[in-house]
This record gives structure tokens, sequence and C-alpha cells, in this order.
């Protein structure tokens, strides 16, 4: 599984209409993973302060350093 599907995943398991969740950039240092919510589902994805959304960025970096893909970060926002 790659970090975009563990990610997308993730967060589709915590909101109820399907999560948009990219790969926005990637180099040799780090990857960029975005993901994008409905503005009602924001809460559901980053937690109270913020508990949830680093949980997942936790669990997908783990995935990140045990398959050697180097640093991962993860920028949650509403989708526009």
């Amino acid at each position: 599984m790659n970090l975009v599907e563990l990610t997308k995943y993730l967060v589709n398991t915590l909101v109820s209409e399907g999560a948009e969740v990219t790969l926005a950039d990637s180099s040799d240092d780090y990857n960029v993973i975005e993901v994008r919510v409905d503005e009602a589902s924001i809460g559901a994805v980053i937690g109270r302060g913020g508990k949830i959304a680093n949980s997942i960025r936790t669990i997908v970096q783990a995935a990140a350093y045990t398959n050697n893909q180097g640093k991962v970060r993860i920028n949650i926002d509403v989708k526009k």
C-alpha cells in the first residue's frame, strides 16, 4: 500500500463523504500529501487539539519509514 492510499483509507474512515487525497509534491527529502475534506467534516479529521491529525501523520510516517520512502508531510485543508 502506498502512502496516498493509506492516508485516503484513514481519512475516509473518519468522514461520511469522500475526501480528496493527492500527492502534491515528491522530492528526495520528503513527500507532501494534500488532504481536502468538506467543511462539515474538517473537525472529524483534525480532532480536538489536533490529536487525530497528529495520529494520521504518525501512522503514515511510520509506514514511510518502514518502506524507506523518506519523510512525509500531510497538509489538511477544506475543499474549495
